[in-house]
């Protein structure tokens, strides 16, 4: 894998968990790397495990060829299997990708999306086979929203409801939908936005890592521009701090470690029922777009043609 990054494009990245106000642990889970470096070398360059005391860690670095990878886990299951399957589909999804796509000479923008999509239903499977071995986390599983930076493309893949928004030009755009039976009621025009905040169907989701033999992943991408902002989040800030609010914290909090903080803040300060997870990547640079004359923000299906 070759350590050399690409100049004209800058990712500065920070993340930080909390229990909550109302939980006694912490099933959440993240991890920022930078595929183009060696695990070895300091590929990983935020997990909550790297700093179990406050949970954080802030890095910056140019976008190699390889791209980087963005994760939050939300698990379930019960205190210590739900934080088994987060850790899982965190750990694993980067083993694949360190194991098979940056290993793949065909470096090309549909690869990485199938080698996203890929890990993330590796980790369906390792995570199943895993309760299966050991009865006390049989029942387990986990979101996952992973993104992928390459070039001046943002690749998601989602399973679950922990959500990724972007910032642009003051705006927050949220550009995952969550797999839940409140979003579907919604969708189907049974409940308006309003009802859903408060329905009692509100944490049910449809699917989720290890609870069953395969999963739908929902593969999307979103083109970037210079001054970006992405925030990947369990349902812990989502259900707490309305977008309008994410917004307008980071258009005034431009320090990372900052915003982060505030917002798991106001979430906690609004009862903390869940824990909570942020992490948020900030892209600049003369590779990406002038954001007034970039293209719209939206959920954008990538469809993934048969070889």
């Amino acid at each position: 894998m070759s350590g050399v990054g690409r100049a004209d494009i800058s990712v500065l990245v920070y993340g930080m968990t909390d229990r909550g106000r109302q939980r006694s642990d912490n099933q959440d889970s993240f991890v920022v790397a930078d595929l183009s470096v060696e695990p070895s070398d300091g590929g990983v360059l935020l997990n909550p495990d790297a700093a179990p005391q406050d949970g954080a860690r802030i890095g910056a670095f140019p976008l190699g060829p390889k791209g980087a990878l963005v994760l939050v886990a939300d698990g379930m299951g019960g205190a210590v299997a739900g934080a088994t399957a987060a850790k899982l589909a965190t750990s694993w999804i980067y083993y694949e990708l360190v194991s098979k796509w940056t290993a793949d000479r065909d470096s090309t923008p549909r690869q990485f999306a199938s080698r996203l999509r890929e890990a993330v239903e590796s980790a369906n499977r390792r995570i199943r086979d895993e309760a299966n071995r050991r009865p006390e986390l049989r029942g387990m599983g986990t979101t996952a929203t992973a993104t992928g930076i390459l070039d001046n493309v943002l690749y998601l893949a989602q399973v679950g409801d922990s959500r990724a928004y972007l910032v642009r030009g003051g705006v927050v755009y949220q550009v995952t939908r969550d797999q839940s039976m409140v979003q579907a009621l919604v969708e189907a025009g049974a409940l308006t936005e309003e009802e859903a905040e408060g329905s009692a169907y509100r944490n049910m989701i449809l699917q989720a890592l290890g609870t069953a033999e395969s999963v739908q992943v929902d593969l999307t991408y979103q083109e970037l521009c210079r001054g970006d902002l992405v925030l990947l989040c369990s349902d812990g800030l989502s259900r707490m701090v309305r977008k309008e609010e994410i917004a307008y914290a980071a258009a005034n909090i431009p320090d990372l470690p900052s915003l982060c903080e505030a917002l798991i803040d106001l979430a906690n300060s609004r009862g903390g029922p869940d824990n909570i997870t942020v992490v948020v990547a900030r892209v600049d640079g003369p590779g990406l777009a002038d954001p007034a004359t970039g293209g719209s923000v939206g959920r954008n299906v990538y469809v993934l043609s048969e070889p």
